[in-house]
């Protein structure tokens, strides 16, 4: 079953306009799909090269002007996969967008850090950059209906959101294993930074365990027996590899906000219980706030970045350990969200303090009974 993809309107909408289209996210969870699906719709011959392949790379990476000529030959579609894979991949970019304006090239590529500082320079006024995202709840709801997404909840919660999870749930702790071991840190072992992969592993497992709460550096890298610097850089290149997400806290009105704090989410559930191996059932867990809270503020962030909505992101606590989970910063107004898992617990009052000196436009309480009107 294909899953729609929000994304695949807006690619087609920028076909041909002379530029390259770059398509970010972490491995497997559809870039690949997603491109083919797209320019096969346009009925045009196509070009695909998997820079996985030793020989692609290779052949990209010493590419002149003549044997570029004979690669793309009549395709007018050129579907470039893990592009960051080749190191002068920008100027190949370059070239068949500026030699070739008859050709649409579209990339993915897995890791940000990589890609970006390749193409950045090059690709300046001749990309559209898109960043996709595990499936959202909107996608899940366009192709299966209203009744299948809510029956979908908690398994998302506990196998989360990449498609072949989704359309292989009785094979998910098979399939989750797999793309933790052989996906998850391909692209990560592989920098010069990492050197050591056990304690890269041990950061992420004491993040796992801390969901939702606040990270110091300092505390992670005692717990792992490393220093703060190397948890701080190895945590920044977890980010850049879309397996986790950095909320920072929000400080600007009240002298008792902690400031430079940060929570760290998992871009996807179903990669943070593999990372601790734990699939329970949602009535065998204690960890439920937390998932309930992971899930919410990632799929809030997958709909607005695919509505083209531009939004700053933040949680809020003050030394009095008053907070609020999640807070939107859209054209100088806020929204703030707090996550029940327990509809029980939806009468909770925001705090007063917060209230007074952000003054926000809308505050609400998301449980599993209402949360769809907020991603739909």
């Amino acid at each position: 079953m294909y899953i729609k993809r929000k994304l695949g309107k807006l690619v087609e909408e920028h076909f041909f306009r002379h530029k390259a289209i770059i398509i970010l996210g972490a491995r497997q969870v559809g870039k690949s799909t997603l491109m083919a699906h797209v320019t096969e719709q346009m009925n045009l011959p196509i070009l695909n090269l998997n820079c996985d392949d030793p020989e692609v790379r290779s052949l990209l990476t010493e590419i002149n002007s003549v044997n570029l000529r004979l690669l793309l030959g009549q395709n007018k579609t050129v579907i470039i996969d893990e592009a960051q894979r080749v190191a002068n991949i920008g100027l190949v970019l370059k070239r068949i967008v500026d030699g070739y304006p008859e050709v649409q090239v579209l990339a993915s590529g897995s890791s940000s850090l990589q890609l970006k500082d390749s193409i950045n320079e090059p690709m300046t006024g001749r990309k559209y950059e898109y960043i996709m995202y595990p499936v959202s709840t909107g996608e899940l709801y366009d192709t299966m209906g209203l009744l299948e997404t809510r029956q979908l909840l908690e398994a998302r919660l506990i196998y989360g959101s990449y498609p072949d999870i989704l359309t292989h749930l009785d094979e998910a702790k098979e399939l989750l294993r797999a793309l933790a071991d052989s996906y998850l840190y391909k692209d990560i072992l592989e920098l010069e930074e990492v050197r050591k992969p056990v304690v890269l592993q041990k950061i992420l497992i004491a993040l796992a365990l801390q969901l939702g709460s606040e990270v110091a550096y300092s505390e992670v890298a005692r717990t792992v027996g490393s220093d703060p610097k190397t948890v701080e850089r190895y945590i920044d290149l977890l980010e850049k590899c879309y397996v986790l997400y950095s909320l920072p806290g929000l400080s600007r009105n009240m002298r008792n906000e902690l400031k430079k704090t940060r929570k760290i989410y998992f871009y996807d559930n179903g990669i943070r219980n593999a990372v601790i191996q734990h699939y329970a059932p949602a009535a065998l867990r204690n960890d439920m706030g937390a998932l309930w809270e992971n899930f919410f503020i990632m799929e809030r962030i997958k709909r607005n970045a695919y509505d083209g909505r531009h939004v700053n992101y933040y949680f809020w606590r003050t030394t009095g350990q008053q907070e609020i989970d999640l807070i939107e910063e859209s054209d100088g107004k806020f929204t703030v969200f707090e996550m029940k898992w327990n509809p029980a617990k939806s009468s909770v009052k925001f705090p007063q303090s917060f209230i007074e000196a952000y003054k926000p436009k809308h505050t609400y309480i998301v449980t599993p009974e209402n949360y769809l009107e907020f991603l739909l």
